[in-house]
């Protein structure tokens, strides 16, 4: 079942999370929140949005809640770009590779990976019966 949408707070304070994993909300806030001038209350609020949604669960250790990604952030980043070629580009990926073309920020090696993605795409009948 796909997962509820997360705001940029959210993507931010998930990848945190999932990346310095197992983490309480007092590491987090000191971690992650102060450097953003966010209060641990709102760490906690996005925190317990994020697990009410799925995206984080959490284990009492002692007193205290320590939290971890429920779900791979990979995952959670093909979701999210399926959302907005869907829903943003109307299904196609045109503008995305056109946008990629033309922005010259592309390193060598994100063009190589690019490229080797695209070879593996399957070929349609007609492209297939191209001379």
């Amino acid at each position: 079942m796909r997962k509820a949408p997360l705001g940029d707070l959210e993507l931010e304070t998930f990848n945190f999370v999932a990346w310095r994993a197992p983490v309480s909300v007092g590491e987090a806030a000191a971690e992650f929140g102060a450097p953003r001038g966010l209060a641990r209350t709102t760490i906690l609020t996005v925190m317990e949005n994020l697990r009410k949604k799925g995206y984080l669960k959490r284990e009492k250790t002692g007193d205290v809640f320590h939290y971890t990604a429920q779900i791979a952030p990979t995952t959670v980043l093909k979701e999210m770009v399926s959302d907005f070629v869907k829903h943003t580009l109307s299904g196609s990926l045109t503008p995305f590779v056109a946008y990629a073309a033309e922005t010259q920020e592309l390193t060598p090696d994100e063009l190589a990976e690019l490229e080797r993605l695209i070879a593996k795409l399957p070929q349609t009948d007609s492209e297939a019966h191209k001379p």
